[in-house]
């Protein structure tokens, strides 16, 4: 199947009260394990890069390239959206004249004046392409590509002017974090999600799914969060089950256990576990 732009699939999600997951890609590794677990439960899939994973593989281009050529070799046959995560106005361009079907422009930082603005051109550009836009208000808590988070809560009249814009979809900080959360973390703030609900009927976004307990993002979804982005927890199961192959000797004592495309299959094999069993938890439908 082609890539997708998500509209109606996150539009359908926020009526059905279930979400779709949204998760990083860093490599081929990655990637594969992302697609072959949606594939197996048959549901449809965002895979996205961040604007330091991007640089890191090679440009936008060869990561749309990427994963187009391995939509293609592994016959994935569910809808798959290629996104940009928390790209700044010149990376949303870019990907834009790329050809990334959906695109993230964090303009959080920013005055909000101005990310209201540069909010407005993105979905003006995107969408004369058909290209699916995420906006954010409020700052989500931890630290992403060098951009640090003080876990805000979304201002509700402020996340109604990024609606209104015409964004597909919203991040709204609600006490969300990226990275692992600490021991003295307090929880979702479900009283300010409720009151952006209430008012906006974009679907919304849930930045640092990792982490957070399976009954909060669930209930989350019963409110309104449609998208639910998952990155660390497939990093640290990456490195655990990596750690663990080098551990026990496999690099040295296995026949040719030194070979990457060995020693990186217990990882990606975790990878794809949290995304099937992420999978689970959203209630997202199989598209089959």
């Amino acid at each position: 199947m082609s890539l997708v732009n998500g509209n109606e699939i996150f539009a359908e999600a926020r009526k059905g009260h279930y979400a779709v997951g949204a998760f990083n890609t860093n490599n081929l590794e990655w990637t594969r394990a992302i697609l072959g677990a949606a594939q197996e439960k048959g549901t449809p899939v965002l895979i996205q890069t961040s604007m330091g994973a991007a640089k890191y593989m090679g440009g936008y281009e060869l990561c749309l390239n990427l994963v187009q050529q391995t939509i293609k070799s592994m016959n994935i046959t569910v809808p798959v959206i290629m996104h940009l995560d928390h790209g700044n106005y010149e990376a949303a361009k870019e990907c834009i004249e790329v050809g990334y079907n959906s695109v993230m422009f964090d303009g959080h930082d920013l005055p909000f004046a101005e990310n209201l603005e540069k909010t407005k051109e993105i979905v003006k550009l995107a969408h004369a392409k058909g290209i699916s836009v995420e906006a954010e208000v409020g700052s989500i808590g931890g630290e992403e590509d060098g951009v640090i988070g003080e876990g805000e809560l979304a201002d509700v009249d402020e996340a109604k002017q990024i609606a209104a814009t015409g964004v597909d979809y919203l991040a709204c900080g609600i006490g969300n974090i990226h990275g692992e959360y600490p021991d003295n973390w307090t929880g979702l703030k479900f009283e300010r999600l409720q009151e952006l609900a209430d008012v906006i009927s974009t679907p919304l976004v849930l930045h640092g799914g990792s982490g957070i307990p399976k009954e909060q993002i669930q209930k989350a979804i019963s409110m309104g969060v449609s998208k639910v982005n998952v990155n660390t927890e497939c990093q640290i199961a990456f490195a655990k089950a990596t750690r663990k192959y080098i551990e026990e000797g496999h690099d040295q004592n296995d026949i040719k256990g030194y070979d990457p495309r060995k020693m990186l299959a217990p990882g990606t094999k975790a990878i794809e576990d949290i995304v099937t069993s992420r999978i689970d938890w959203f209630g997202t439908p199989s598209a089959k």
